[in-house]
């Protein structure tokens, strides 16, 4: 919905990469729909017009800023052209409503300048905070997960993963926990000896017959009876 009343205006439109604000690409269709926007408003041609060329890593929106400021000082509603991706940029859409500036959205007509549209913009900026933290989050658990599997996380790493630590770490728990149960089985193993149990066979049966259980849950026979007291030796 273009404006209905005639209105100072302040142009800001935006490119991806340097690639793109160099080719001019997409900025004419921007323009486009500013001119279309306004027309019949009064409004166009606009006070004052800033094109923002951003990368992804960009953070600083200096064109933005400035734009901001003109609309202030000509109290001027901020036009802009495309927000599409900003819409999920809490940043950007708090910058905005903090500013004081009406703005209006070209591919978002239905957002209303003033009181409204700056509470609209509080609740995108919302769902864009919880978006970041959920995708923080399920971030969190697949690394977790590809480390338990692939490797411990460090930055000075390349990658940041170690190739094989997490197996390391594994086969390292595994070996500690089988030398805990042969430390706890050995004063057993030593008091059915003391009682005539003489080859692992017969210490297999007593542990059978005494309701010990193997270190992983089975039954005993003479070779897990052997792999418990060399562990125990060593």
């Amino acid at each position: 919905m273009p404006l209905k009343t005639a209105s100072k205006c302040v142009a800001y439109y935006r490119v991806s990469t340097d690639r793109q604000g160099r080719s001019g690409l997409g900025i004419k269709a921007q323009h486009e729909a500013v001119k279309r926007f306004l027309e019949g408003t009064g409004g166009y041609p606009p006070v004052a017009e800033f094109t923002e060329t951003e990368s992804g890593r960009k953070v600083k929106r200096v064109q933005l800023d400035k734009a901001l400021a003109t609309c202030r000082a000509h109290r001027a509603t901020l036009i802009i052209a495309k927000l599409d991706r900003l819409a999920r940029n809490q940043e950007f859409l708090m910058r905005i409503v903090d500013s004081g500036v009406d703005v209006r959205f070209c591919d978002l007509p239905d957002i209303p300048a003033g009181a409204t549209g700056r509470f609209m913009l509080q609740q995108m900026a919302a769902v864009a905070e919880l978006e970041a933290g959920l995708i923080s989050e399920r971030t969190k658990a697949a690394l977790a997960a590809r480390v338990a599997s692939k490797g411990q996380w460090d930055r000075k790493a390349k990658h940041h993963l170690i190739p094989g630590a997490g197996q390391l770490a594994a086969a390292a728990a595994v070996k500690a926990s089988a030398a805990q149960a042969a430390t706890d089985l050995a004063p057993i193993i030593a008091e059915l000896r003391e009682s005539g149990a003489n080859s692992l066979r017969q210490i297999a049966s007593g542990l059978t017959a005494k309701g010990v259980p193997t270190p992983r849950g089975g039954q005993w026979h003479a070779a897990s009876v052997a792999r418990v007291m060399s562990r125990a030796a060593e």
